[in-house]
């Protein structure tokens, strides 16, 4: 099996690969995000994690497999990261009670051949009616601040989340199913080897 790069410091996408016993490195350069919320999100989540799965090859001198990836959280336009509490707030309250799309962008290059495989996948989350209360105790805690949409699925945003639609893990941050799928059939290797 090659050897897989995670091109990630998300110590979720890193949870998820180690849950499956995956033994993987960690490259991870500087790679300024694209924030333009006016983009379709499915380009900007692909341009994203392309750079970073590009910047991440540039000085490997070995065979591997590179994968990176980007989530964009979209209801009408790209909720980013919140920059501070009121904007956390902001967000919460606009995916309150609503359905809005999440979109993970994954980059697997593949050296040296160069060969290289693009998708994003999209799940559709709904939110509960929120309270101020629950807002603003979920602010509390601090978890919101470093995620796009400010909630994780996988933490007490857990218990906003009325249902979804499509892939659970895709939420977290990495569709490890059609990451699976496209490492069989285009780069003859897998997660499970």
């Amino acid at each position: 099996m090659k050897k897989i790069i995670l091109a990630s410091n998300s110590p979720r996408r890193r949870e998820l690969l180690m849950n499956l016993d995956v033994k993987f490195d960690i490259v991870v350069k500087d790679v300024e995000e694209l924030q333009d919320s006016a983009m379709d999100p499915f380009e900007l989540a692909c341009g994203n994690a392309y750079r970073k799965a590009n910047t991440a090859v540039e000085d490997l001198d070995e065979s591997a497999i590179v994968i990176a990836a980007d989530t964009i959280v979209y209801l009408h336009q790209i909720l980013g990261k919140p920059e501070n509490k009121e904007d956390a707030y902001k967000m919460l309250k606009s995916l309150s009670g609503k359905e809005h799309q999440v979109v993970t962008s994954v980059a697997i290059l593949e050296t040296p051949s160069k060969k290289k495989n693009i998708f994003a996948v999209s799940t559709k989350v709904f939110f509960k009616h929120l309270t101020d209360d629950e807002i603003n105790n979920y602010i509390s805690s601090g978890e919101p601040m470093d995620k796009a949409g400010a909630y994780g699925i996988q933490g007490k945003g857990a218990l906003f989340v009325e249902k979804i639609e499509g892939d659970y893990f895709n939420v977290v941050g990495l569709p490890l199913f059609k990451i699976e799928d496209v490492l069989k059939r285009e780069f003859n290797t897998s997660l499970l080897k």
